[in-house]
């Protein structure tokens, strides 16, 4: 393998050729964690690698075989419900760090969380899901932009405390639920060593092949805990090394994989770039900016046999959704023709006309 290479590989590892039936939930399993914070795009996400439908995912989001909270990195992830609890065990304390400095400043102390957290545990027992909002009014909270900043601090607490996660939509806002309600607690806890060692794996199976420090990236960890990781599972992994970097991916994979040429229209924040800390194998460095910002706002992207050639966005219309194109080299209209065939799958996905301008 070369270094131009790995994109490719890449593409395999992240069940981008569809190879074989996934449900959305084994997709999510498949990953670990699918970064979440933008819904719609999110749910793409997962719609882009099977043949699930929106509302088919949305309803494994709702039935809680998938849910939506905030794990690894201080953000939204998808995660399985089969792995909501070890998950939260392993990376919660390190994420809670975030979440306890932000409420300090609004004169809320570990006591006083505790606190709020019994008092939301109140108001949603029972399965009753509400919204953000609606959980700030019974707390007395106001809404400002300031009590903003402290409303989302509470809840990530709650949800890192494993109080609460995602509950079922109601109309396109999102509530919150007593994640106990939702899922079941397993009556075994992984040790850290053991759910860093499960993490790992996870990871360079769906992402691979990657480095240690994609990994620490992605994870959150620190990179010498992640060496010490992939040195603990290095017989359950395989290893390359490319212009003297060492990276990693499942036992199951193959290089004899035959390349075949595919488009893909991604979403924002797809796992595809935002897993990995450098992004050039997947696209040159003078595109990088049009793809994502500094502030690390990531673009939907067009992708052509694993690179990034541009960039997409769409916008719902009453009876059809208008998907605009912006290519970063001069592309020629028949070649144009061709790469919009990719965007026939979200048309599928949508149950929508796609109209392309």
């Amino acid at each position: 393998m070369i270094h131009s290479e790995i994109s490719h590989h890449r593409l395999v590892s992240q069940k981008l050729y569809k190879t074989s039936q996934c449900s959305p939930e084994e997709i999510v399993r498949h990953f670990g964690a699918i970064q979440a914070q933008d819904y719609a795009m999110a749910k793409w996400a997962i719609g882009s690698r099977c043949d699930s439908s929106e509302k088919e995912i949305e309803e494994a989001v709702n039935s809680a075989k998938i849910i939506r909270t905030h794990i690894l990195r201080p953000t939204w992830h998808f995660v399985s419900s089969d792995d909501i609890y070890w998950m939260l065990d392993l990376s919660a304390p390190q994420v809670k760090r975030f979440t306890i400095s932000a409420a300090k400043k609004f004169g809320y102390d570990a006591k006083k969380l505790d606190q709020t957290n019994n008092a939301i545990e109140k108001l949603l027992a029972g399965n009753n899901h509400l919204t953000r909002d609606e959980i700030m009014q019974e707390l007395g909270i106001s809404k400002t932009s300031k009590e903003d900043f402290l409303s989302a601090a509470i809840m990530m607490n709650a949800e890192l405390d494993g109080l609460v996660c995602n509950g079922k939509m109601k109309g396109k806002q999102i509530t919150y639920a007593l994640l106990e309600e939702r899922v079941a607690k397993p009556k075994n806890k992984l040790t850290k060593e053991e759910g860093l060692e499960k993490l790992a794996k996870r990871y360079f199976e769906s992402h691979g092949p990657a480095t240690i420090t994609d990994f620490s990236w992605w994870s959150g960890f620190p990179p010498t805990i992640c060496q010490q990781t992939v040195n603990a599972i290095g017989l359950q992994l395989n290893s390359v090394e490319i212009d003297g970097q060492i990276y990693w991916f499942g036992t199951d994979y193959s290089f004899e994989s035959s390349f075949r040429e595919s488009v893909h229209f991604l979403p924002a924040f797809d796992e595809l770039l935002i897993s990995y800390k450098t992004r050039e194998a997947s696209m040159q460095p003078e595109h990088q900016s049009k793809a994502f910002t500094n502030n690390g706002i990531f673009k939907p992207i067009i992708l052509e046999n694993g690179k990034v050639i541009g960039i997409w966005k769409r916008t719902v219309k009453k009876d059809h959704v208008k998907v605009e194109t912006q290519f970063f080299n001069d592309t020629e209209f028949s070649k144009k023709k061709v790469l919009f065939e990719g965007i026939k799958s979200f048309e599928k996905y949508l149950e929508t006309k796609i109209v392309i301008e």
